[in-house]
């Protein structure tokens, strides 16, 4: 890789990404490239927050994803990323490499953006609702894996990925509470 990263891990994060490697089979490496694309500059998330915007009921939801992304890609990818250039697994280990099932990413590797956003998106509609929440977590941890199955991530990136995500989730909904007070406050006639 012709990019200039630190190069530093902890020596149990490569052997368990190596012990992962011998999980793989056709059908897993399939499910978990189809997985991991959802993932892809946020696109799943971007998506449905964009539903969520566009109907009345569900506004305020879309509002706290929108908040939430802008929040991960802003601070996580924009600042984190290039603050701590990190080299990514599949730079260091060349073994690999040949059995990469996915484009190697060209940015940093610390925090996990795919791991940051879907916990960034799905924390802030739990917030919002129980109900629509806990399947997004549920598809924010299989994303999370994997960037680990597919040999582009740390485990730490990805924790590191799932804690600051939280953040900016929870960010995102209160962002969300504080312009639709403000919304309501304008709605509302002086005197009131």
């Amino acid at each position: 890789m012709c990019i200039a990263a630190n190069v530093f891990y902890l020596d149990w994060e490569l052997s368990f990404l190596d012990w992962l490697q011998t999980l793989h089979n056709q059908m897993l490496d399939q499910v978990m490239t189809a997985i991991t694309s959802l993932g892809n500059g946020g696109i799943f998330w971007i998506i449905l927050a964009l539903a969520l915007l566009v109907t009345k009921k569900y506004r305020p939801w879309g509002i706290a994803v929108a908040a939430a992304l802008l929040c991960s890609v802003t601070f996580g990818n924009g600042i984190i990323k290039n603050v701590v250039q990190r080299a990514r697994p599949c730079w260091i280990n060349e073994a690999i490499q040949p059995y990469i099932l996915v484009t190697v990413p060209k940015d940093f590797s610390f925090p996990s953006g795919h791991t940051m956003a879907s916990f960034a998106a799905a924390v802030a509609l739990l917030l919002c609702s129980r109900k629509a929440g806990v399947p997004a977590l549920v598809l924010g941890a299989v994303i999370a894996f994997s960037r680990l199955y597919l040999y582009v991530h740390w485990p730490t990136d990805v924790l590191g990925g799932l804690i600051l995500g939280i953040l900016w989730g929870v960010m995102g909904y209160f962002i969300s509470r504080r312009i639709l007070d403000w919304r309501q406050k304008r709605k509302q006639p002086d005197g009131s």
